[in-house]
């Protein structure tokens, strides 16, 4: 049963192996992105698997399915953010990643950290969400992001809030909401009974990736010189939205702090009622702190090669893109890692040549017969609406001759 549900919350929450349709749905409005990525619809399985927790912690094969399949996802949506050109599309595979790491909390019976994150995620996505929709409708519906540059200085408010949305997102060491809340979820990784070094590890690889791809954006969007003219700058409906939600960003975090920053635990109560807390196991000479550090070396490794390859030494990167093994694996990457290309032949090309083959089976001929029987009646019975009056009375008559004799032999 835990398997089941956890097939349904992967095809809900776009998690391996049923990820593919998130990011094409990047075409909708920008607005309506920001919501089902934020908190309404993405995210519902990560819900559903909280609140079925008395049935997975009676399974460690479904908590450790559940493990595996947040870390997987983490890691090849990260590897195939990097590689995107697409904002909107690049902040897509960022929300398969992010919600892979609830499912990794979730899988190691880390309960209330995923849905930390779960809170903490919403406010700084939907604010990089709507902060795209103001850079891709001023630069006139571009969205790619080599084409995108120097926007700090025209749309600083944009600027501001992306960065503080960004950073949140990377996890920027004490004074953003990500850190906290991500950082739980990797000590959970290491010292739950349920996790362990490689779950921990692969935490820490997603945690390199996102402040790589994060900051990739930040700087080809808002660094350099620029590449587009701004036809249309935010008003006010734009503005007070992005500035709340980039407070919220910054502040959400400081419900739930880890005993060496104060040691709160407002959220963890608040969620006591419906969820159990987290168990600790023998983690080791590894300290919740000592993990806080290495996720803070991590960022600033990320932080350090996003400086580098895409704003300091940009012909590094470019040079490195366009040589044969790097382009064919970024191609690889930006196309998901190829599932669709998988699925295509797997499943969509079969049934077609079976619809094909089987385009005149029996089941058809069922149908056209009760087609060409309903066809034929009508003719008959039409023949009978002629037009006279007296045809009409005649067939009331005898319909009522034959109706009261077959009364009266009954």
């Amino acid at each position: 049963a835990g398997l089941l549900l956890l097939g349904g919350a992967a095809g809900k929450s776009a998690q391996l192996p049923l990820q593919t349709w998130l990011p094409d749905a990047m075409a909708g409005p920008t607005p309506t992105s920001a919501l089902i990525h934020a908190a309404t619809m993405v995210t519902a399985g990560v819900y559903l698997i909280a609140r079925t927790n008395a049935l997975f912690a009676l399974s460690a094969e479904a908590m450790a399915a559940v493990a595996a399949t947040g870390a997987l996802t983490l890691l090849l949506a990260g590897f195939s953010a990097l590689a995107q050109t697409d904002l909107k599309r690049a902040l897509a595979y960022s929300t398969v990643s992010q919600i892979g790491y609830m499912f990794l909390a979730l899988g190691v019976g880390a309960w209330s950290a995923a849905i930390f994150h779960f809170m903490t995620h919403a406010f700084f996505k939907a604010l990089l969400f709507l902060c795209a929709g103001v850079v891709i409708e001023a630069l006139h519906h571009e969205q790619n992001v080599f084409r995108m540059g120097g926007l700090r200085r025209s749309l600083p408010l944009t600027f501001w809030s992306f960065l503080a949305g960004g950073s949140a997102l990377a996890g920027l060491p004490l004074v953003t909401s990500g850190f906290y809340s991500k950082d739980l979820i990797l000590w959970h990784s290491w010292s739950s009974p349920h996790g362990g070094t490689l779950l921990w590890a692969a935490g820490m690889a997603g945690a390199l990736l996102t402040a790589l791809y994060t900051y990739r954006l930040v700087f080809l969007v808002f660094f350099g010189e620029p590449r587009g003219h701004v036809v249309k700058r935010p008003g006010r409906a734009m503005q007070v939205p992005l500035a709340v939600l980039a407070v919220l960003s910054l502040a959400a975090g400081f419900v739930n702090l880890p005993p060496s920053l104060g040691n709160l635990h407002w959220f963890d109560n608040f969620m006591a009622g419906a969820l159990p807390r987290s168990e600790e196991g023998a983690h080791g000479a590894l300290t919740e702190a000592g993990s806080a550090l290495a996720a803070s070396a991590v960022f600033a490794l990320g932080l350090a090669l996003a400086w580098l390859l895409f704003l300091r030494r940009r012909d590094w990167a470019e040079a490195a893109a366009t040589a044969p093994p790097a382009r064919r694996l970024l191609e690889w990457w930006r196309a998901g890692f190829g599932f669709d290309w998988l699925y295509d032949r797997l499943f969509v090309r079969p049934t077609v040549w079976l619809a094909g083959v089987n385009r005149r089976d029996f089941v058809d001929t069922l149908y056209h017969g009760a087609a060409q029987g309903s066809a034929a009646l009508y003719r008959a019975l039409s023949a009978t609406e002629n037009g006279l009056v007296r045809a009409y009375a005649a067939g009331i008559v005898g319909g009522a001759i034959f109706f009261l004799a077959l009364s009266l032999l009954l």
